[in-house]
């Protein structure tokens, strides 16, 4: 029965991974640096070691955000982030994954007539601000310094485009780990307090703990999506905001994976704490507004004249009806499940 309803959350990854794939690798593939396949192969692979090695730590967030106490709820939750990302891909905008699960995680606390712990809401908020601003910094800053290099070593152009096409794939594999750790539990989250699963103890001492067995069927459904619906969207990142030479390209994954991977890290927060040193929050960042902020700081840097400003209020709007779609079908799914099919979607 359990898996039944985890069927939500694996429908919620595979369109994370036909959404967010494009954010990693869209400007590679866009640009005509790397093949689809390839792409999708490397995202695959490392988008599972995200989430299994570092998918607990932005995880914790969420649950702060809601509880879910109930199966049927987390099915619900998921079930309508699922169908909100969905009908933005139809309409081939790059949505937030991130503002979808939380929209639907609102809606559950105001079905259930739980609180909304206002703190943990308005710092996830924060970040859907903060993040696009600081990809786009990163970018910027990025990209003057690998000019900089280029010229004053005077890199030649067939060397310059054989280091680049190799860069895209390191960086492309960096963001997809990035993706897994910062994402899986947007796709999951929601069903780690109700998981019916166990430690399993594997040879040489090593643990493989209910949650990330978990996070491993999440990362498996993004795979899925990765590999049957993200060559859609990619099209839109890799060139309809603004077209991106190669170098750019892999600046934009470059800014774009570090803002990730500073969000969800855990080891680099405790360090930076242990040097008294300012953290970010654990927080599960929307991945399409990181790459979005990249690629327009870019635009931005050569003039911001051939930007398809169209194009980037069409993504803006779709980040902001996201989550308010997700919160209404969230109640709407709840209320239909609860009365009309008799299942328990919370604990008092």
């Amino acid at each position: 029965m359990f898996l039944f309803f985890l069927s939500s959350g694996m429908f919620l990854g595979w369109s994370l991974g036909a959404n967010d794939a494009a954010n990693v690798f869209g400007t590679a593939v866009g640009t005509r640096m790397l093949r689809f396949r390839t792409a999708a192969a490397l995202c695959c692979l490392f988008v599972m070691l995200g989430a299994v090695i570092s998918g607990s730590g932005a995880s914790a967030t969420l649950g702060k955000l809601g509880a879910v106490n109930a199966i049927a709820g987390a099915f619900v939750v998921a079930f309508a982030a699922a169908v909100s990302v969905y009908l933005m891909l139809k309409a081939r905008i790059p949505v937030s994954t991130s503002q979808s699960i939380v929209g639907a995680i609102v809606g559950w606390n105001l079905f259930s007539g739980s609180q909304t712990d206002s703190a943990t809401l308005a710092t996830i908020a924060l970040t859907w601000v903060v993040c696009p601003l600081m990809a786009g910094i990163v970018a910027v800053l990025s990209y003057k310094f690998l000019s900089f290099f280029i010229r004053i070593f005077k890199v030649q152009m067939f060397t310059l485009d054989k280091v680049t096409r190799f860069g895209l794939v390191l960086v492309g594999a960096f963001g997809s780990f990035s993706l897994g750790a910062n994402n899986i539990a947007n796709v999951v989250g929601v069903f780690l307090p109700v998981s019916p699963f166990k430690e399993i103890l594997l040879p040489g001492g090593l643990h493989f703990s209910a949650a990330q067995q978990l996070f491993f069927l999440g990362s498996v459904a993004i795979s899925v999506g990765v590999v049957t619906y993200s060559r859609r969207v990619m099209g839109t990142v890799g060139s309809g905001i603004f077209r991106l030479s190669p170098l750019m390209a892999f600046v934009a994954v470059w800014a774009h994976s570090v803002v990730l991977f500073l969000f969800a890290s855990q080891q680099l927060q405790q360090f930076l704490i242990s040097k008294g040193l300012p953290s970010l929050p654990l927080v599960p960042v929307s991945s399409s507004q990181a790459i979005v902020g990249a690629v327009v700081g870019m635009g931005l840097l050569k003039g911001g004249h051939n930007i398809q400003w169209k194009t980037v209020g069409g993504i803006v709007l779709g980040w902001v009806t996201t989550p308010l779609v997700a919160c209404l079908v969230s109640f709407i799914c709840l209320f239909v499940l609860q009365n009309v099919f008799q299942q328990v979607v919370y604990l008092p």
